[in-house]
């Protein structure tokens, strides 16, 4: 039996002469430009839709457009990031452009070969999701392409940002906590290896906050933060750490969710629970932080929020280069679940006694 020959790629004259209408109105058409009537909308959609058309990106690109837009991540395992992922195809869902993923692996040598071939590759638009790269890299992205950068706090004159305040969302936690009654509150941040930019990246803003709330508590004297990474493994050595002790922390505020199950993991470990020997906050209300088994403490910052945000900037930016940047802060909100409780010392009821969660035991 003889290979089929390969089927020919349908075209823009294939469109015009199925709709029975010229080139030049499916090309309105498909440009959404003025001049193509309802009815002449419909019936080259119908006839879009009935012969399979495709686009031809490359075509595309030829004319300026390739309604494409790069999104890159620092890092695929975070359960936070999909939020702003959903936020931002939610709000592209009625639009032509298509949304490719890049790792930049929380690296600047990665973040720049990402964003590069991307800038190659034609695409009209970049969000770039927490970048640890230089602001002058990210300036230089965005005088290529229109850019909307997410989580990185700051003001640029060529890029849009969204972000949440994580000085006020650090501060729910802590007076949570405190209002419970904790007074030896930890607290598990990144280390931030670059000093120049600590003033823009939100694992440093987490951490100030919690210093401010700690200082108006009153309880400076019980600051105590540990320096590891966001990620389930630095949530762990962070524990290890504190629990090591002499004087151990009642509550731990996690940077973020995915920290706060290195916590937990850590906790079970030692044959402890939350809230019954030491009560547990994260930071993201990701969709695990609600399932039942774990019912982890969490900030609220609206990812899908976020990123629909990211999503409309974009848009306006690929439609006015020279528009002024516009800045975006949400404001966070707390959401109590069953890992934080009063202290033991206050219930009068030792861990090993008081209900708690132990997602990993």
């Amino acid at each position: 039996m003889e290979p089929q020959a390969p089927r020919r790629r349908v075209t823009i004259v294939d469109v015009a002469r199925h709709a029975q209408v010229s080139t030049t109105a499916v090309s309105k058409v498909l440009r959404n430009a003025y001049g193509a009537s309802p009815e002449m909308r419909a019936k080259v959609r119908r006839a879009i839709d009935e012969l399979g058309y495709r686009p031809h990106a490359g075509a595309r690109a030829l004319r300026g457009q390739t309604y494409t837009i790069g999104v890159m991540l620092p890092d695929i395992r975070n359960p936070f990031f999909p939020d702003i992922l959903d936020g931002i195809t939610a709000r592209l869902a009625d639009t032509d452009y298509q949304v490719f993923l890049g790792p930049g692996c929380n690296g600047e040598p990665e973040e720049a070969r990402v964003t590069e071939a991307m800038i190659d590759r034609g695409m009209d638009g970049l969000v770039l999701i927490a970048p640890v790269s230089q602001r002058a890299h990210l300036e230089h992205v965005a005088s290529v392409v229109p850019t909307v950068v997410v989580g990185r706090h700051g003001h640029s004159p060529v890029y849009d940002t969204v972000t949440d305040d994580d000085v006020a969302g650090a501060s729910l936690v802590v007076g949570h906590l405190a209002d419970l009654g904790h007074r030896r509150i930890a607290h598990i941040e990144h280390h931030e290896t670059d000093p120049t930019r600590i003033a823009e990246m939100p694992n440093a803003q987490r951490a100030d906050g919690y210093r401010r709330a700690m200082r108006a508590l009153g309880l400076e004297e019980e600051i105590d933060i540990v320096s590891t990474t966001y990620t389930q493994q630095g949530g762990y050595e962070g524990a290890r750490e504190l629990l090591a002790r002499l004087r151990r922390p009642t509550a731990v505020f996690a940077g973020a969710d995915i920290v706060a199950m290195g916590v937990l993991e850590a906790l079970t470990e030692a044959g402890l629970s939350a809230p019954g020997d030491i009560s547990v906050a994260g930071y993201d209300n990701t969709t695990f932080a609600s399932f039942g088994p774990i019912s982890l403490t969490s900030v609220d910052q609206a990812g899908h929020e976020i990123g629909g945000n990211a999503a409309r900037l974009l848009l306006e930016r690929i439609a006015d280069r020279h528009k002024a940047p516009v800045q975006v802060k949400l404001s966070p909100s707390l959401v109590p679940r069953r890992t934080t409780a009063p202290p033991p010392e206050q219930t009068g009821i030792s861990g090993s006694g008081q209900r708690g969660v132990q997602p990993f035991g």
